[in-house]
């Protein structure tokens, strides 16, 4: 059986913690930043672990596991 191609994109936006969980960026930090409250530009720039919904689809995309 063939090896199981890495979705490139899907590599880029992710990271993998200790446990194995999906992280992800937020959305909506790099335009209107003025119209934005600091707050709420630091809560955009943390990560969050992916929604429980789409770790299924998004660990088929990375087969391997995410580096970094």
């Amino acid at each position: 059986m063939p090896k199981m191609k890495t979705r490139k994109s899907a590599v880029k936006r992710l990271t993998q913690t200790g446990t194995g969980k999906l992280m992800h960026r937020h959305t909506g930090l790099v335009k209107l930043k003025l119209s934005k409250s600091p707050g709420r530009k630091r809560r955009l720039n943390l990560e969050s672990a992916v929604y429980s919904g789409r770790v299924k689809m998004l660990s088929r995309q990375v087969p391997y596991g995410v580096a970094g």
